[in-house]
């Protein structure tokens, strides 16, 4: 008698015990999500800075030492670059590699929560409309910043590859005076110039053109790399959904629904790699227009 009532209460189908929901583990994702994100804000900078030749005090500090730097070394005539332009490089770098692992971990953690939260949703039959209207809400706010965070993955690691051409766009092209606005005018001639007939390309004009064309490239195969992966993701959740027997359209529904828009985000992809091919293949005429302010 006093076994069966010490005995734990059973769990009745529809109990809070046994109700699905996404649960401890769903949360703890969701609060790692919100502090990966803080540190992408964050910590790069810091991470950048750790070197002993440290970092800088703000984005106005970097952009002048940068417009000095790049002065010096379109005047000094080398492909190499210097002391002073090298420090930035590398800061740079160092910089979008933390922005690129942080979010990639970011996009790890996005995807597990997003999983979670989708079969959640797939088991809440027993739920409220209510309750099911809120897991498969918060599943569409999980997803969309999961691509986002695969788009900053790409981005920054261009921007870790290629720092150099990274870093142009942090030069004030519209400058109207001074010895950096004549170094761009310069820049600008060098580039409108027709190769050959004569015309002697400038060394740290020929290093800039090689790392605009490897920035591009960088986009190029990690931009196929990708939508080689979103498409092989479209065809599982299509199989998947194919062998997905009929009474349980929920499920068929959502897997079709993720197989659409991982072929559509693999598409996009494919469209954006066709057109970066350009540059790589010829990309003095971009870096230019990059220049007159076209990028």
């Amino acid at each position: 008698m006093r076994r069966i009532l010490a005995s734990p209460p059973a769990r009745w189908p529809g109990s809070a015990s046994s109700r699905s929901g996404p649960g401890v583990p769903a949360r703890a994702l969701a609060v790692l999500a919100v502090l990966l994100a803080a540190a992408f804000v964050v910590a790069p900078r810091t991470l950048a800075a750790s070197r002993p030749d440290g970092g800088f005090a703000d984005q106005r500090s970097l952009v002048q030492t940068l417009g000095k730097a790049f002065v010096e070394y379109w005047r000094s005539g080398n492909r190499d670059l210097p002391p002073s332009l090298n420090r930035v490089v590398d800061y740079w770098s160092r910089y979008h590699v933390a922005k690129a692992v942080i979010a990639a971990i970011l996009l790890i953690v996005l995807v597990a929560l997003g999983v979670l939260l989708w079969k959640a949703f797939l088991r809440s039959g027993a739920l409220g409309a209510v309750r099911r209207a809120a897991l498969a809400s918060t599943g569409v706010l999980v997803t969309i910043p999961a691509l986002f965070s695969l788009l900053v993955v790409v981005a920054n690691v261009q921007g870790a590859v290629a720092p150099f051409a990274s870093l142009l766009s942090l030069l004030p092209a519209g400058a109207s005076d001074g010895a950096l606005a004549d170094t761009i005018h310069q820049v600008r001639q060098g580039l409108a110039e027709p190769a050959g007939a004569g015309h002697r390309t400038p060394p740290a004009l020929e290093v800039m053109i090689s790392d605009y064309a490897l920035y591009h490239l960088t986009l190029v195969v990690t931009g196929f790399v990708v939508a080689v992966v979103l498409t092989g993701v479209s065809v599982v959740l299509w199989t998947a959904s194919a062998r997905t027997g009929s009474p349980d359209r929920r499920t068929r529904r959502v897997l079709r629904s993720f197989g659409v828009l991982a072929a559509m985000s693999s598409l996009i992809m494919f469209v954006v790699v066709v057109a970066n091919m350009t540059n790589v293949a010829d990309p003095a005429p971009a870096l230019l227009a990059f220049f007159d302010g076209g990028w």
